[in-house]
């Protein structure tokens, strides 16, 4: 199993230029043969991949020098050399490459195309460039120029249309692995999740969206707390918010209290979450004792213009309705 890895320093040097060659015609019946070095070829550039098939950092985490190689140097008879391989560091989707030192972004990586980082250096000329009317019979050659070097950080923030947010044991891995093709571990403890799952959900018109369990959010997160703010960060490409609350005991615990404590703690890592649509998800529905009124905890949050739905992944219920109004919004947010 691949350990998922968000965050990691490497060190990237492009290929150095190969030599120039300093030769002569040395053949017989060829009077003033002349220099005829080839050039040195140029050294392999850097490039970042985006790779939709990748969802950790950890391989590079494990290689943290990634190199072009050197160009090889030129030979005799105009020969030149080769090219040295570029390298290609394959990142997955929804990766910030920074410079090290000054933080600068270069690029993120939000498709699956090449973003050139390092270019190689280039190449020595061979001798046979440096023959002139004065000199016939040039012994120089240039030396090939070095690649460029780079501490760069990568930083994944994963991409998904719709981000689940909840405290410990709210039941969001029982319902992404209900609605998805994710199979994420559940248990009875809190912090059974680790780690984001992803998991797409395939709808009845042909159409589908990304949903993302994010883990270890509880009352001062942002300050560290429980998984601290360490996965908070990836909630900041989704399209959509999807708060996932636990009312099977709601008499004891007013979901709305709760729903405010998660939406403070959101502000307080970054005031822009609080710009993104959302919506309730009264969750374990089927846990309710029968005597209580659910139509009251719609009511409070219709009175702080929340919307709200009633939900139960393990019976299934309501999760239909949910779906199709979470792509409604999906595909209708900037």
């Amino acid at each position: 199993m691949v350990k998922f890895v968000d965050t990691v320093k490497i060190f990237v040097e492009s290929g150095k230029g190969g030599r120039g060659c300093s030769s002569m015609r040395h053949e017989k019946y060829v009077e003033f043969g002349g220099p005829n070095g080839g050039d040195g070829g140029r050294g392999g550039d850097v490039y970042i991949q985006g790779a939709s098939r990748i969802t950790s950092l950890q391989d590079l985490r494990l290689h943290p020098h990634q190199k072009g190689k050197n160009g090889m140097p030129g030979l005799g008879d105009q020969k030149n050399g080769r090219a040295g391989e570029s390298k290609i560091i394959e990142v997955p989707l929804g990766t910030i490459v920074y410079d090290e030192e000054t933080s600068e972004i270069y690029c993120e990586v939000l498709e699956e195309k090449s973003y050139l980082l390092l270019k190689g250096g280039k190449g020595g000329l061979g001798n046979m460039h440096f023959k002139s009317s004065v000199k016939q019979a040039p012994r120089y050659a240039q030396p090939g120029l070095p690649g460029q070097s780079l501490t760069i950080r990568l930083e994944l923030k994963i991409m998904a249309d719709v981000g689940l947010v909840g405290f410990p044991n709210a039941g969001k891995s029982t319902f992404i692995s209900a609605v998805s093709n994710a199979r994420p571990k559940i248990a009875d403890y809190p912090f059974t999740t680790l780690v984001p799952n992803l998991g797409v959900v395939a709808l009845d018109n042909y159409q589908s969206f990304v949903i993302a369990d994010i883990p270890g959010i509880i009352e001062n997160a942002h300050q560290g707390m429980g998984l601290g703010d360490q996965f908070l960060k990836h909630i900041q490409r989704t399209s959509v918010l999807a708060f996932l609350i636990d009312c099977s005991g709601f008499e004891e615990e007013n979901p709305v209290d709760v729903f405010r404590t998660l939406l403070n703690e959101l502000a307080l890592y970054s005031g822009d979450l609080l710009e993104k649509r959302r919506v309730v998800l009264l969750s374990k529905i089927d846990s309710i004792r029968s005597d209580l009124d659910l139509n009251k905890l719609f009511d409070d949050f219709k009175a702080i213009n929340e919307e709200a739905y009633a939900i139960s992944s393990v019976a299934r219920s309501g999760l239909k309705k949910v779906l199709f109004r979470l792509h409604d919004i999906v595909h209708n947010s900037p």
